[in-house]
C-alpha cells in the first residue's frame, strides 16, 4: 500500500468515526422509555428511604431526578395535588390538582395518572398525552409518562416520542 492509500484510508476511518460518535450524541441527547423507567423505580426507592429529602431533590433538579428530558413528578394519592416535579417547564402544576390537568388536544390525561396511581403498589401504567419540551419551544409533542403508586404518593416519570 502505498502513502497515498494509507493516508485516505486513514482519512475515511476517522471520518466515519466521527460520524458514528456524533450520532451517538445525538441519540442520548434524550431520555428513552428504559432510561424514564430506571428513574421511576429509583424515585419510588429513594422515597420509601427518605420521603421528605427525595421530594426535595425532586423540586430542585438535584440527586440525578433530571437527566436530559426526563425527571420525575409526585402526587398525593389522596387529593390529587402535586408535590414535586422536577422539570422547570412544569413547575406551574405544582400544588394543583394532577387531575384537572389536560392536554392540547384536551384530553384529561391528568385523570389517567391519577387512576393509575389508584392501582397496586409497583404496577406501572403507561400514560400516553401530548405536552411540551422543556426549552423556548412550546409546541407540545407526543410524551408516555410510567407512573406508579409510592406509598401514599402517585408518581411518574415520562419520555419523549
Amino acid at each position: 500500500m502505498n502513502r497515498r492509500t494509507a493516508l485516505a484510508l486513514t482519512t475515511m476511518t476517522l471520518l466515519l468515526s466521527g460520524v458514528s460518535l456524533y450520532g451517538t450524541a445525538i441519540a442520548q441527547q434524550f431520555g428513552t422509555a428504559a432510561d424514564a423507567k430506571a428513574m421511576l423505580e429509583k424515585t419510588a426507592t429513594a422515597l420509601k428511604a427518605d420521603r421528605t429529602k427525595t421530594l426535595d431533590l425532586i423540586n430542585k433538579g438535584e440527586g440525578g431526578f433530571l437527566d436530559r428530558d426526563i425527571y420525575p413528578f409526585c402526587f398525593n394519592v389522596s387529593d390529587g395535588k402535586n408535590l414535586a416535579v422536577a422539570s422547570p417547564n412544569a413547575k406551574q402544576f405544582l400544588g394543583k390538582d394532577i387531575r384537572e390537568n389536560k392536554d392540547a388536544t384536551g384530553k384529561a390525561y391528568g385523570l389517567e395518572l391519577y387512576a393509575a396511581a389508584q392501582k397496586p403498589e409497583g404496577q406501572i401504567t403507561e400514560i400516553s398525552y401530548m405536552f411540551p419540551k422543556a426549552g423556548a419551544d412550546k409546541t407540545p409533542v407526543a410524551k408516555v409518562s410510567f407512573v406508579t403508586r409510592a406509598g401514599d404518593l402517585g408518581c411518574g416519570v415520562g419520555y419523549y416520542k
